[in-house]
């Protein structure tokens, strides 16, 4: 299963100031750069993501998942530089 990544993430990454290319590792879906070094590999291949949510159900749905995912992630999302931060900022 491969993961295609979305217009979305990638707007979020530019955002960022990162470049993300489809994930190398097994399991996961993007790994993320910053001046061509690998910082993290973020999203489980399996777990759906807001711009997937948007795709197969709608904006309205999507939105709630996001809330839930931002709750439940609340300690890992916030600390910058960590997989938790890039995957809200880039897939949430």
């Amino acid at each position: 299963m491969s993961y295609k990544i979305t217009t979305y993430s990638k707007r979020q990454a530019k955002k960022l100031g990162v470049i993300i290319k489809p994930s190398k590792v097994k399991g996961k879906k993007i790994d993320v750069f910053k001046n061509n070094k690998k910082l993290v590999s973020i999203g489980a291949l399996g777990y759906k993501d807001y711009p997937t949510y948007i795709k197969e159900k709608g904006k309205k749905y999507a939105d709630e998942r996001r809330k839930l995912y931002k709750k439940r992630h609340e300690k890992d999302r916030k600390v910058r530089g960590t997989a938790g931060y890039y995957a809200d900022k880039i897939l949430w």
